[in-house]
């Protein structure tokens, strides 16, 4: 299975704070914590280790076991699980929204990401124990994000209301989701394993929470996977004085905003901040709690309370309080003995504004890993890039750049009038000595002049750029298919195409192509060749 690779740089599909970041420029160095490379680890292992309580290890046991009663995991996943409660034994997080059937690609390669990390580092520190974990953004209400997936050029959608945290909404209603998908798959042994896996997630599982739970469960249980839903009381518990200190002092406000004056000067900002980062929430309602004068309110409904009487609240329902994006990642970092974070550029760019809010919070900042990214192509596909002489490089570039590279590349001629502009350039240097002695409206017709010879030089490589690409339009068309098949919209394949779409092809074997190798530690877009 021959494999390659190029630089997330060479891709261009990062923006400038992540290849900046990825390159430890210096001016990012107080962004973060320990840059992520294996000997790193060791630094951020005794932070870890030296501030997370016991009692949250054994309410984090607690919770998780409650969370998996209903669900059937594996030997290496219960094991993962006890693990948490001793001193030595860490984790490495990942999290993603509740996509219907995982949504895009690289879903799973954030997983794989993950558990492979996890496995790199007990070989690097073999009296350590790591987790590997995937926090389910269940109390995110984006659905329309979440509520569909690509098979193919068919788009799978479940079309219901939702106004709450999404883990919590019923998934009556995906029975006909069910068939549309059934319909597309047809009646392969890969087909059957596909709907199968769909039916037993979505069609026996009330809510969306429980349904993900076991569809991930299925897919990387066996892989030691600890699957985690932060909507939990008992773990909002252990986060009750953050919130208290969000709600009276607006920590995280002050701290983000201070940060974001600082980046914002060299790299767009991500995400801003609010005076209160958090949500109130029920199973059906997910607003902000805002502060009016001497009350808090609950936007967009009729809900108030005193200051007295929303901290009593927070008391006895830590539940009803639900950190938004700036928050959550410090309410993780509280209840996970967690070193590493494995997230996309969006994810890591807004994770680069909040180390300050956690050293105002006395919380170790974790390390940040880009994910790994993939493109899959087939052997095929492959041959077809070889014929017709492209790089994986060239199959990166912007459509319109790679057509005219190409166009260029294959003409007889030189599609490039750079001499013929600069020969142009020195002859009018000449006349402007001439102009400059004599009447200076001269000098204004010589510049005049100039601009148009230079503007039809322009013109005529236009066109004949245009020209040739008619001459070479066949052998064009097969690089734009292409690239096409392999970038889908104009887009990432893994930001598009939905891991079924592989399996139906691969079946299985997918899962341990990829695991042999993704590694989140090597900064390269892997292309993998089935």
């Amino acid at each position: 299975m021959p494999t390659d690779c190029i630089s997330y740089q060479q891709s261009g599909y990062f923006s400038k704070l992540i290849t900046d970041y990825l390159e430890q420029k210096a001016e990012l160095e107080s962004l973060y914590n320990h840059f992520p490379t294996s000997e790193n680890f060791k630094l951020q292992i005794a932070e870890k280790q030296n501030s997370f309580p016991q009692v949250n290890r054994s309410t984090l046991v607690n919770a998780v076991a409650k969370q998996y009663e209903d669900c059937k995991t594996s030997e290496a996943t219960n094991a993962n699980i006890q693990k948490l409660e001793h001193s030595n034994t860490f984790t490495i997080t990942t999290g993603h929204q509740l996509n219907l059937f995982t949504g895009p690609l690289y879903f799973v390669y954030k997983i794989t990401s993950t558990i492979n990390l996890c496995h790199q580092l007990k070989k690097d520190y073999p009296h350590c124990d790591f987790v590997p974990v995937y926090w389910m953004a269940t109390e995110d209400h984006d659905f329309e994000e979440i509520n569909f997936f690509q098979y193919k050029n068919t788009k799978i959608k479940w079309d219901v209301e939702s106004k709450g945290p999404v883990g919590r909404l019923s998934t009556n209603g995906l029975d006909i989701v069910y068939e549309a998908f059934a319909n597309v798959l047809g009646n392969s042994i890969n087909a059957t394993y596909l709907k199968e896996l769909f039916q037993k997630s979505y069609l026996q599982h009330p809510s969306l929470a429980a349904a993900t739970r076991f569809l991930v469960n299925e897919l990387f249980g066996n892989q030691g996977l600890v699957i985690l839903d932060g909507d939990d009381s008992s773990l909002k518990r252990l986060f009750i004085p953050y919130i208290k200190k969000e709600l009276i002092n607006q920590t995280s406000y002050k701290n983000v905003t201070t940060t974001n004056e600082h980046l914002k000067e060299n790299y767009p900002i991500q995400v801003n901040p609010r005076e209160i980062n958090l949500f109130y929430i029920e199973d059906s309602l997910r607003e902000r709690i805002v502060q009016k004068d001497n009350h808090f309110a609950i936007n967009n409904t009729s809900i108030s309370y005193t200051p007295e009487e929303l901290l009593a609240l927070l008391e006895t329902n830590p539940e009803k309080f639900s950190p938004n994006v700036i928050l959550r990642p410090l309410y993780q970092e509280v209840i996970l003995p967690n070193l590493a974070y494995i997230g996309g550029g969006g994810e890591l760019a807004y994770w680069l504004q909040l180390k300050s809010n956690f050293e105002a919070n006395a919380i170790p900042f974790p390390m940040l890993v880009l994910r790994n990214s993939v493109l899959i192509a087939s052997e095929k596909q492959s041959q077809k890039a070889a014929k017709l002489e492209l790089s994986w490089a060239d199959l990166f570039c912007n459509q319109q750049d790679l057509f005219n590279l190409k166009t260029k590349e294959f003409s007889k001629f030189t599609i490039d009038f750079t001499p013929q502009k600069e020969s142009l350039r020195q002859q009018f240097i000449a006349l402007k000595e001439i102009a400059q002695q004599t009447d200076p409206s001269f000098l204004g017709a010589v510049n005049a002049q100039e601009k148009k010879q230079t503007n039809g030089l322009e013109t005529l490589e236009k066109r004949l750029l245009k020209a040739e690409k008619r001459v070479h339009k066949d052998h064009l068309e097969r690089i734009i298919n292409l690239q096409n098949e392999l970038f889908p919209g104009q887009s990432l394949q893994e930001r598009k195409a939905n891991f079924s779409q592989f399996y139906m092809e691969y079946g299985p074997e997918i899962f341990q192509h990829l695991t042999a190798n993704l590694n989140p530690l090597e900064a390269d877009f892997k292309i993998i060749t089935l």
